[in-house]
């Protein structure tokens, strides 16, 4: 069953078009990789999605229902969830606190500060600990796991491996095996286009705010997603 379906989408930034015409689909339990450069349009297609963009046309659905002009917070209840690049946690607040803004949505579900902890035992430890006092891949997991504590139906990643050290990058997608058994769906936005690939099922890239290539995961070859990628 699709989860999400996207159909036409033009995003705007002021006067600047940013986002041509996009179609875009995610099935229930199902992880995307969508991939491409800088500037290609990945996080402002998502913040669209998600609502904190409404200068956008278009049609949105998620779940059977029409979410184009529903606010953040209505679409943050119904199941849509993101996990913003740059992470994005309150400085001021300690790990457990950070998590626990998560269940603002109400939304009910398996996810709870203790499976959270179990996900990422490393939290746990430091669950009385201030952002600052985390590494990077620490505070991703934070990240992460806030969005969790939402329950969503499909979660949204944006650009989660970016400056972080490959052992912590290993940790973190090796968690979405566990996150995709609770039922959750994944779009990965990434610029490593192998690591993406890897852990999808299926792959979009974008050039200049289009989709310049949609295939299955396993079924696309290097030279196909260069040329993808790079427009060459």
């Amino acid at each position: 069953m699709t989860l999400l379906e996207v159909e036409g989408l033009d995003v705007f930034h002021g006067d600047l078009q940013a986002v041509f015409g996009l179609a875009f689909c995610v099935a229930e339990r199902e992880a995307v990789a969508l991939v491409g450069a800088n500037g290609a349009g990945k996080t402002t297609f998502l913040r669209a999605l998600v609502g904190l963009i409404d200068s956008k046309q278009g049609r949105i659905r998620f779940d059977g229902g029409d979410i184009q002009d529903t606010p953040a917070e209505t679409i943050a209840r119904l199941g849509l969830g993101m996990v913003p690049e740059g992470r994005m946690l309150f400085d001021t607040l300690t790990v457990e606190e950070n998590l626990l803004m998560g269940q603002v949505s109400k939304r009910s579900g398996s996810w709870t500060l203790r499976r959270v902890f179990d996900l990422f035992p490393a939290l746990e430890e430091r669950r009385g600990h201030l952002p600052r006092q985390l590494s990077g891949g620490q505070q991703q997991m934070v990240s992460i796991g806030r969005a969790l504590m939402c329950n969503p139906r499909l979660l949204l990643c944006d650009e989660i491996s970016l400056g972080l050290a490959p052992v912590m990058v290993e940790q973190i997608y090796g968690a979405f095996n566990d996150i995709r058994k609770e039922g959750t769906a994944l779009v990965l936005v990434e610029q490593d286009v192998k690591r993406a690939a890897s852990a999808s099922d299926r792959i979009y890239c974008l050039l200049k705010g289009r989709v310049s290539l949609t295939a299955k995961a396993g079924d696309v070859s290097v030279a196909e997603l260069t040329q993808a990628y790079f427009g060459m």
